[in-house]
């Protein structure tokens, strides 16, 4: 029977159940789902606030809360809607109907796991308006209307966290089987839990958190809560700390001993974040969970490290929110939808309570207060490296991730840079996130942390450890170069090799023996500015464990942290020369279905007090350069300072390159390019006329050598082409060009006609260079007249230098090679080459391959000038092709021409 068959059969079986088909508790911490008891109507708002002055303003958007749109299979949603159509006419009816209506989510949820599909960090689906009891018996009220405006709703949202907590979350980043594109945001949450140390705080953000306080106080002193609390201090918050219910407690440290697997299950604010899941715990809704920001002190309740540093009164280690109106949209399934949630406990409900909250406008810093712009002195860094090298040689450690935090004024509002932070950095974990007291985390992070969720194999979790850098170039040509570069550079395999076999190691501590694996080995991601290696590792849970364990026994991450874990968390915190705060923790969801999407924080700004604080690492090995090192940070922060100080295309901002050429100055010469019958010669000329050169091209012959005469063009350009040059009667075009006093610049063929027209003789390479790159030397030369001992290589090693040449000091009279680094990459086509021994006299060499060919020349008196290789292929670099044809125009001219 084909599968969509048994679908629809099963579909229609459940329908006809009775309503006791699935089982409902609601004990504490039992095994338990929820129930639909029956569809609602829209609501009369959406994120529209209430007339309350403190709202947000988000608009609304008007459509039934009945639409279904999902990424279920066709024979699904058909089912789906037809389930809805009966339950509209139970609404008010009790059990049956509801109960259906969860197995028809349950039904539709094994659907999707049994067709393998995985979320990519994306929403799963769109839940169904109704109502549900969680595991611990709050009755919550579900919502759901379609967003149709998502432009607008997500722009409402992004400025309403200017002035409001909440959060926002997004990926701008597409990679097959790994991330797609979303958006998850709201404001106004009713609830915050936040801690530092084992102190932690859970308040009443508005009406409708001081009924959630209560389910979370009784959560928490629940007789079987495995959280040993003595007792919850009450109190009330100032008007000037905005007022509202807060509770207060610590956990307490624990003597009892946990092996090494059940290291997670110790107490910890993670315990009290388990106890807040339980009692939330649902199914059918996942975007329903607490949002936020993990601390990296937080390793400190699990690590026992020897801190050196003082933590400034104002610093937290956990900031998580439950929100009651969600906004989410999934750009790849061309959905959106928002989510509405009210509760009810023990007589008390949010149902007509206003969804208000605190606002307070963002403070930017007066201009000229900031008294530093770093934590670290120039060098102080690269001192550092060498004290992490000490410890590579003795085994004390294998990598560690050192980093140091740039200050900057934030005079934008947080959602002005954020802005500017998705469109220049796209990224799988971008974040805003209003964490109050004038605090805010805005992100743009490459890298998950962990990602956990449920497959038909089992639960499963996953990571993408990072590690290998290397600046983009200024084009695709130079990111291939660069990535090939990145692929065979050893430390760099070193550095992934080490953090993603100890990331195999955090997941076997709780993983099914066998079930981790790599998926994905050194693949490329391209960001703004950066090219990283990643790999991509999965491992499915042990029973007895779930997505808390998976976040806890990866922290932190050895991408952020260094390997052996313990001793570079340790080395860490004496090397330093700042507490890292948020830097190198964790922002995302913790969602009260089971699952878990979070990304680590990294190229990420904190703004507090309006000043932005930007903080990059690098990845330290034995082998590394101090320098270099210090400089990787330094680019790893510059995106994230210039969307501080953004000046818009045109203006300077380098993408990352490491050369930064001079502009070129437009030249309004005319230019006859000779064509010797040539596949690349019109892209020769589009080159040319880029310089601002008005370019004719013509076939070589009688024709080109009548314009030569009559039009007396600036320069005279000569092809490449095939054969040789007397197959062309190339000397012919010279002389003509000679004759008219126009100066002449050769490509390949036209360098080979230059030197037979002297004097000299071609011969013929032993392995013909079609289409294959080749490393070109610029020579310096002396005062021989031929190519070979008395012209020396200026570039003293294979593959170093990349700065540019001047070459007065190099001795080129034509400069064709102005602003070229010494070395540099070229595409070659040819078989025939210029004859070293019988060079002639009048000529000199300018440049030879790492062959030894002669790739280069110019006339010692006359503007003549030469290249054997192709300036406008995708091999050579585009800045250098256009250099070289801009130099020849400025510079080959005549003596009466120049006056």
């Amino acid at each position: 029977m084909a599968r969509s068959s048994i679908v629809i059969l099963a579909a229609l079986v459940l329908l006809l159940l009775p309503g006791d088909v699935t089982s409902v508790s609601t004990g504490f911490r039992k095994s338990t789902t929820g129930f639909l008891q029956s569809p609602l109507p829209p609501p009369a708002s959406a994120f529209s606030p209430s007339s309350s002055s403190s709202s947000s303003s988000f608009s609304s958007s008007s459509s039934s809360a009945l639409r279904w749109t999902s990424p279920f299979s066709s024979a699904a949603q058909a089912f789906a809607g037809f389930h809805h159509y009966r339950d509209r006419r139970r609404v008010g009816s009790s059990g049956g109907g509801g109960r259906r209506g969860l197995g028809m989510l349950k039904m539709m949820n094994m659907m999707e796991v049994e067709e393998g599909r995985l979320s990519l960090g994306a929403p799963r689906y769109r839940p169904l308006s109704g109502r549900f009891i969680t595991n611990g018996g709050v009755q919550v009220t579900c919502q759901v209307e379609d967003v149709m405006d998502t432009t607008k709703e997500v722009d409402a949202l992004l400025e309403g966290l200017d002035s409001h907590e909440g959060v926002l979350l997004a990926s701008s980043y597409e990679f097959p089987g790994r991330y797609a594109r979303w958006t998850i945001g709201f404001i106004d949450p009713p609830l915050k839990i936040d801690s530092r140390t084992l102190d932690f705080t859970v308040t009443a953000l508005n009406a409708r958190g001081e009924v959630l306080l209560e389910v979370v106080r009784d959560a928490l002193l629940h007789p079987e809560s495995p959280l040993p609390l003595a007792g919850l201090e009450r109190g009330k918050l100032s008007e000037e700390e905005g007022g509202g219910t807060v509770l207060r407690g610590k956990v307490p440290k624990s003597e009892e001993y946990f092996p090494e697997e059940e290291r997670s299950r110790q107490p910890s604010i993670f315990s009290v974040i388990r106890a807040v899941v339980d009692m939330f715990h649902s199914e059918g809704d996942p975007q329903f969970g607490l949002y936020g920001a993990f601390g990296y002190d937080l390793t400190f309740q699990f690590e026992s490290i020897e801190l050196q540093m003082p933590r400034p009164d104002n610093q937290r280690d956990v900031v998580l929110y439950i929100p009651d109106r969600v906004l989410v949209v999934d750009q790849d399934k061309r959905a959106a939808w928002r989510v509405e949630y009210d509760f009810s406990w023990k007589g008390q409900s949010t149902q007509g309570l206003p969804r208000t909250g605190r606002v307070r406008e963002y403070q930017p810093l007066p201009a000229g207060s900031l008294k530093r712009n770093r934590d670290s002195v120039v060098g102080e860094y690269a001192r550092r490296v060498e004290e992490a090298k000490g410890q590579f040689k003795v085994g004390n450690l294998f990598e560690v991730v050192l980093s140091q935090t740039f200050f900057k004024e934030c005079p934008l509002k947080p959602s002005e840079v954020f802005a500017r932070l998705r469109t220049t950095n796209p990224s799988p974990y971008g974040f805003l996130i209003n964490l109050g007291g004038n605090e805010y985390l805005i992100g743009a992070s490459p890298e998950m942390f962990v990602r956990c969720e449920r497959t038909k194999e089992g639960l499963r979790v996953e990571t993408c450890p990072i590690s290998g850098t290397i600046a983009r170039g200024s084009d695709a040509l130079e990111d291939a170069a660069r990535i090939k570069a990145i692929l065979t550079n050893k430390k760099e395999e070193s550095e992934l090799t080490m953090c993603t076999d100890v990331d195999r190691n955090d997941k076997s501590r709780i993983c099914e023996p066998g079930s981790v694996r790599v998926l994905g080995r050194r693949q490329i991601e391209m960001y703004s500015r950066l090219i990283h290696t990643v790999d991509h590792v999965e491992g499915y849970l042990r029973k007895g464990f779930d997505a808390l364990d998976a976040f806890l026994c990866h922290t932190w991450a050895v991408t952020v942290t260094g390997a052996p874990k313990t001793w570079a968390i340790q080395f860490i915190e004496e090397q330093e020369a700042s507490p890292r705060a948020w830097y190198g923790g964790a922002v995302g969801l913790v969602a009260f279905d089971g699952s878990l999407n979070t990304g680590l924080t990294l190229r990420t700004i904190r703004v507090l007090d309006g000043v932005a604080e930007v903080r990059a690492g690098a990845t330290l090995l034995y082998d590394s350069d101090p320098p270099a090192e210090e400089a990787e940070t330094e680019l790893k922060a510059s995106a994230l300072v210039d969307a501080l100080e953004y000046r818009g295309p045109g203006t300077g901002d380098d993408e990352g390159g490491e050369e930064v050429m001079p502009p070129l100055v437009p030249l309004a010469r005319r230019v006859l390019l000779v064509d010797h019958e040539d596949s690349f010669v019109h892209t020769l000329a589009n080159y040319l006329r880029q310089t601002g050169a008005e370019v004719s091209t013509v076939r070589s012959g009688v024709n080109a050598l009548r314009l030569i005469e009559e039009t007396r063009p600036d320069l005279v350009v000569l092809s490449p082409g095939p054969g040789c040059p007397k197959d062309f009667q190339l000397s012919q075009t010279i002389s003509a060009a000679l004759a008219a006093r126009v100066p002449v610049f050769g490509v390949c063929l036209g360098l080979q006609g230059m030197v037979e027209h002297f004097g000299g003789k071609l011969d013929v390479l032993a392995y013909p260079m079609h289409g294959k790159p080749s490393h070109v030397d610029l020579t310096a030369l002396s005062e021989a007249t031929d190519g070979s001992s008395s012209s020396s290589s200026s570039s003293s090693s294979a593959g170093c230098s990349t700065s540019s040449t001047d070459s007065i000091k190099l001795g080129h009279k034509y400069k064709i090679f102005e602003g070229i680094p010494q070395r540099f990459e070229v595409a070659r086509y040819h078989s025939l080459h210029g004859n070293q021994a019988t060079f002639p006299k009048e000529l000199r060499v300018t440049a030879m391959s790492e062959d030894g060919v002669i790739m280069g020349i110019e006339h010692r008196d006359l503007p003549l000038a030469a290249v054997q290789f192709h300036p406008e292929s995708i091999l050579t670099n585009p800045t250098h092709g256009l250099r070289m044809l801009a130099n020849a125009l400025k510079y080959l001219q005549f003596e009466e021409d120049k006056k």
